[in-house]
């Protein structure tokens, strides 16, 4: 009888439970498929947020989640957690490892959620963007991708730019033959979403012309006219100025729209004192003397009245004293000081009126 007790006693938790009848959850977390936790991110997200997401599915994939859903049945609280937490996990690594890169993520990771979870989730995220078409473009030797591209038309060259990293697809638009220059430019412009029977026709073809076996995914927001001016904003000024000499005439209501998404040298007029003094104390002074060669007298004033004294004395010395400049060494300074505002822009330390209400500013 002693016995008997002891036993029900190693059996039972301490408030009168047996052990067999209580869950694992953590156990049966562990046994769910992909599609069974994916099934339990949908239910979770509730019907009005899941039929959007189902917008972007291939009709298989609809399919089998809606087989998954239908057979999940009661789950219980932790197991629902569980999925969310694994789910937002590999949302913030796959968005580091895109935004900052695999280094930059993994040190992120690592101090959240410690060496061996950061491992796992770098893995699954890894093997999701080796999936990505295209992707072989991002390890390719420049020269060589554009020797692939250019004999592409348009239409291609802009979808598969479109996949691209934004300064690869600078590079890119930079050294095309100019005669498809224009028409990239508005095929990528144009672009919104694109079906994966498409995207299936044209990796097709590339693999027929190079034999390298890309795979396909579903609708994706692709091109727009913020990805164009943002590229445009990654080129040289000289291209830059050719691309939109030729698109002025051509397509002149595309053109604006693109320069107003955009922020040149030019529009440095346009910022308050603040904002300039904030990016010239960051500026190096070398950039400053080539960039002003060719500026207009309001630009100069502008600099020079939101410098110190000392910096502005020594930046006339130097222009003076500099000849026999080269335009290339002068757009190149443009292009570094452009970029450093809109890298503070970025880090919200500098102000870009780009018109709208938006912009509106109150004191």
């Amino acid at each position: 009888m002693a016995e008997a007790n002891a036993a029900e006693d190693k059996n039972t938790q301490g408030n009168g439970v047996p052990q067999s009848s209580v869950p694992d959850d953590t156990t049966s977390f562990r046994k769910l498929s992909p599609k069974q936790k994916a099934a339990l991110v949908v239910v979770a997200m509730g019907a009005d947020r899941a039929s959007q997401l189902y917008k972007y599915l291939s009709e298989p994939e609809i399919e089998d989640l809606t087989y998954e859903v239908a057979r999940i049945g009661k789950t219980t609280n932790s197991q629902v957690e569980s999925t969310l937490d694994e789910f937002y996990k590999l949302c913030l690594a796959h968005k580091m490892m895109t935004d900052g890169g695999m280094d930059y993520a993994k040190v992120v990771l690592e101090k959240a959620f410690g060496e061996s979870t950061a491992k796992n989730l770098l893995d699954k995220v890894s093997k999701t963007l080796a999936s990505k078409p295209f992707n072989f473009f991002s390890k390719g030797d420049p020269k060589a991708l554009l020797s692939l591209l250019a004999p592409e038309r348009p239409q291609v060259i802009a979808l598969i730019m479109s996949y691209m990293e934004v300064a690869q697809s600078a590079s890119v638009l930079e050294n095309l033959p100019e005669e498809k220059r224009i028409p990239t430019v508005i095929a990528m412009a144009n672009m919104d979403r694109v079906s994966p029977e498409a995207i299936a026709i044209v990796e097709a073809e590339m693999k027929r012309k190079f034999s390298t076996i890309i795979t396909s995914e579903d609708n994706m927001s692709l091109g727009g006219i913020d990805y164009v001016a943002d590229v445009m904003n990654h080129i040289d000024r000289s291209s830059e100025k050719k691309i939109f000499d030729e698109l002025d005439v051509s397509n002149p209501d595309l053109s604006s729209e693109i320069k107003d998404k955009m922020f040149v040298f030019e529009d440095i007029l346009t910022l308050d004192d603040r904002s300039v003094q904030r990016f010239i104390r960051d500026c190096d002074e070398k950039d400053v003397v080539f960039a002003l060669k060719t500026a207009s007298e309001e630009m100069k004033e502008i600099f020079f009245n939101n410098m110190s004294k000392r910096m502005a004395e020594s930046v006339r010395d130097d222009m003076e004293t500099k000849t026999n400049v080269r335009l290339k060494d002068v757009e190149e300074a443009q292009q570094r000081i452009v970029n450093l505002i809109r890298k503070l822009e970025a880090q919200g330390e500098v102000i870009i009126n780009k018109g709208g209400d938006e912009d509106t500013i109150i004191v």
